[in-house]
């Protein structure tokens, strides 16, 4: 017997000259985005441009010197920092190899987030956040270093989804997985955000991968917002900035010149 699996309302977020520094070195400078309930949106730039660290501010992981965060789409949303507040808003992170406790079962790590919000009926929920990944109920009992690379980042899925988010950050979730696994995972996303209303913010280099997972997106550049765009003039090369041309230059890749 599997639980049910409740659709919430979805829930959007708002936040406001941002900065985050640390040691003295300025991550982010104040940086402003507004995602509505049930929307998608990304956030690109090179690395070292702050775009990790944006999601991290987000959800509480990352010391705000200054700014605000809020959720938006309901009359009465919990506070940043909050129990409720981390229970509605779930990261995935960039590398499946490192957000997994390699001594802890698959079973374990699911089942550890359940416990800290007090929510009961945790087999069923297991094997339910199991199904909704693509995995058999077989993998419960497996440890990480026993499972590939997308299987890995299934279960980190998996673990964000158990407690029925509204929103989900995404940071890199498919850099650090094979080309043939990426494409899968990508539409495994796509097809949760449907099933279960939720609204995304996806942190990523790689511009295909946005345009085709988000509606909006905002381009960063050290620590600094440059514009804010919609995918579809994105993909066809509608931009104002100049290092929004260089990115898309970038990730067109390496072309080689006819050879004499």
């Amino acid at each position: 017997m599997t639980a049910t699996i409740v659709a919430t309302p979805a829930l959007g977020l708002h936040a406001e000259h941002l900065r985050v520094v640390y040691d003295g070195f300025v991550a982010v400078d104040d940086l402003s985005l507004n995602v509505a309930p049930g929307e998608s949106f990304g956030i690109v730039g090179e690395s070292g441009s702050g775009k990790s660290t944006v999601l991290r501010a987000l959800c509480g992981l990352a010391p705000m010197a200054m700014g605000r965060v809020a959720l938006t789409g309901a009359a009465k949303l919990p506070e940043p920092g909050s129990k409720a507040f981390r229970r509605r808003v779930q990261m995935v992170f960039q590398d499946p190899y490192g957000s997994l406790h390699p001594r802890q079962t698959v079973d374990r790590l699911l089942a550890e987030p359940l416990a800290i919000h007090g929510i009961g009926d945790a087999q069923a929920r297991i094997e339910q956040a199991l199904a909704d990944v693509g995995l058999a109920d077989g993998f419960r009992f497996r440890y990480p270093h026993q499972l590939s690379g997308g299987q890995r980042q299934r279960i980190a899925i998996a673990r964000a989804l158990i407690l029925e988010p509204q929103i989900l950050l995404l940071d890199e979730p498919t850099s650090a997985l094979d080309a043939s696994v990426q494409a899968e995972v990508l539409n495994l996303l796509e097809a949760l955000r449907a099933q279960r209303s939720l609204s995304f913010i996806l942190v990523s280099h790689d511009l295909a991968v946005v345009t085709h997972l988000c509606e909006r997106l905002l381009v960063m550049h050290q620590g600094r917002p440059v514009e804010e765009l919609a995918a579809a003039d994105l993909a066809a090369h509608r931009v104002r900035a100049d290092y929004t041309r260089s990115l898309m230059l970038a990730s067109a890749g390496f072309r080689r010149d006819n050879a004499a």
